[in-house]
């Protein structure tokens, strides 16, 4: 199996998969190996060219709380943040100039008054352009999280300004039961404390009949640390950030230089 992160690993920062990168992946699913989309993101944001990878089937997303059959839609294995924890940390969102959000049931949710302000939030005009025509809009986020009585994958917030987001992740370290992370550098997100890419991973090689040691997985964020720390062979890209390296057996080249196909071309071809 082959865990792949998306956002700076299988992803340009135009957010598409390069040509020998896409080559490489196919050869992989044609010899009999499981290459797992594993991110962050809601199902429904996963980019069309990586649901079109010929072959491809399974996904964790919202960092692990789903895994999902992309064939049959199936949920496979759900472990979910509580209504009542989300709405705390989702309050503390509220607190700080933020843009929140919440998934759930593998579909984003955020304020539709707040789409005209994603440039104050997102620098990358290509990540802009995803949560446009990703998100569901709705008038009143906190209303929608209410009714949510059976939990939710995930809770996030986008920040502005660096020294609020580590004033608000130090407030949700101390709610027992869920777990802060980060992936853009500017934002946090936050899952049962359960969750991680690499329990997912573990959940699914199990259902698979896939042994740890034949798990090869790909990252480059502060999400990634737990899948890359538990793979049989973890691959940190050139981009990741030093907690990832440190942790990784490998640093393949960066998302922007095919470094996913020159890591596999090493160790598996």
């Amino acid at each position: 199996m082959i865990g792949l992160d998306l956002d700076g690993t299988l992803l340009t920062e135009k957010k598409e998969i390069l040509p020998c990168t896409m080559e490489i992946l196919i050869k992989m699913i044609q010899k009999g190996i499981h290459v797992v989309i594993a991110s962050g993101r809601p199902v429904s944001g996963i980019p069309r060219a990586a649901r079109e990878i010929p072959g491809i089937r399974y996904a964790l997303t919202s960092n692990g709380a789903r895994i999902e059959d992309l064939v049959t839609g199936e949920i496979l294995y759900s472990d979910l943040i509580s209504r009542e924890k989300a709405l705390k940390v989702l309050k503390i969102f509220m607190d700080y100039h933020t843009m929140p959000e919440i998934y759930k049931d593998g579909q984003g949710y955020i304020c539709k008054d707040q789409i005209a302000h994603l440039s104050e939030f997102h620098k990358n005009p290509y990540m802009i352009t995803y949560v446009k025509e990703t998100r569901k809009r709705v008038d009143d986020l906190w209303e929608v999280a209410k009714q949510c009585t059976n939990g939710m994958d995930k809770v996030q917030a986008m920040f502005s300004d660096q020294e609020e987001r580590l004033q608000a992740r130090e407030r949700i370290e101390a709610i027992p039961g869920v777990k802060p992370v980060t992936s853009l550098g500017n934002n946090i997100e936050v899952n049962k404390s359960s969750v991680n890419k690499g329990t997912g991973l573990l959940k699914l090689a199990e259902i698979l009949g896939i042994r740890q040691e034949e798990i090869m997985a790909f990252g480059d964020s502060d999400n990634d640390l737990e899948m890359i720390k538990m793979a049989g062979l973890g691959v940190a890209m050139q981009n990741a950030i030093p907690e990832v390296k440190e942790v990784a057996d490998y640093v393949t080249q960066s998302n922007e230089e095919d470094g996913i196909a020159k890591a596999i071309e090493r160790f598996v071809l």
